[in-house]
Order: C-alpha cells, then structure tokens, then sequence
C-alpha cells in the first residue's frame, strides 16, 4: 500500500505539505529512530541534546500528516554557518525533502547574515556529495581519516564542501 505521502510525492502536480521546525527535546526519540536507521554510525542522543542547548540551527521536517520525515543541524558562528546533519527517514528518501531542508538551510543562513555556509561529508558518499553540488556546493577539500569507521572498514576521509552564500546559486 503506498503511503499519502509516497502518493502525493509521484503526482505530477502534486507537492506534498512540509513543515521546517524548531527540533525540540520532545522530538528526540523519533529523531534518534531516524538517526539510528539512516547511518551504521549515528550521532548520539548527547550529540542532539548539546545542539539544541548549544541553540544550533536544528529543525525537524514534518510531512503532511505530522510525521517526521528528517532534520537537520548547523552552527551559525561569526558570519559562516556549519552543516552538522542533514538527514532523512530511510523510507522517504529520494523524494525531495533533502533538498527542500537545504534551501531551507541556506535561506536561513543569508537572513542571519552567514556569508559562507560549510560541511564535511563522508568520501564515499556520492549521493550526498551530488546534492550538495547541485544546489551550489564546491568541494575545497580533504580531512583525511575524518569519519570514524563503518562496520568492519578503516577510518573514512571527509570531502569538505563550501557554498558562498552572498550570491544566488539556483
């Protein structure tokens, strides 16, 4: 059976209702199910809970029936902003809520003044990489051994990736 929102996200006309908003302490279960599911590595619930004290940058995604479909986090500092996590659901990935939690991102970080907008992601992830790219991204460089190892593998290098935020990249 396929879900409203797989249903919505294939009509061609068809936009799915989504909703950006402040990750809270009550989300934490959900978001650590997501988290837990997303990545043989998750942050830790600690991770989550020194972001939303720290007051980053975190927002939940909520489909049209008030599910959780993803979120990210960031740190805004000075004039640059950090993309810490960018994650979503398993099941709905590949239907456009990356994207959207990224121009999301990115509008926010220009209203609050960041000019440049940073974040590392794992070498061997080209999906990430390729939309991050499309919406503007460059690859600057290379944190080698950055990510702490997958499963049975050796440390991962890191490709660190900036957006000039000053200009219009879509």
């Amino acid at each position: 059976m396929t879900s409203p929102l797989r249903a919505a996200a294939a009509a061609p006309l068809a936009t799915p209702l989504r909703l950006m908003a402040p990750m809270t302490m009550a989300q934490l279960a959900a978001v650590m199910a997501i988290e837990q599911a997303a990545y043989a590595v998750p942050w830790t619930r600690g991770n989550f809970i020194d972001s939303i004290a720290g007051s980053h940058h975190a927002q939940c995604l909520f489909g049209d029936e008030g599910i959780l479909l993803g979120y990210c986090v960031a740190m805004l500092a000075a004039d640059e902003a950090h993309l810490l996590n960018l994650t979503v659901a398993p099941a709905e990935q590949r239907l456009g809520h990356a994207s959207f939690m990224l121009d999301s991102l990115i509008a926010s970080c220009r209203r609050d003044g960041a000019t440049q907008l940073w974040l590392e992601v794992r070498a061997s992830n080209e999906r990430a990489r390729r939309l991050y790219r499309r919406h503007g991204f460059a690859e600057v460089g290379l944190r080698k051994t950055y990510y702490p190892p997958l499963p049975g593998g050796t440390r991962e290098d890191a490709v660190v990736m900036g957006l000039e935020l000053t200009r219009v990249t879509r």
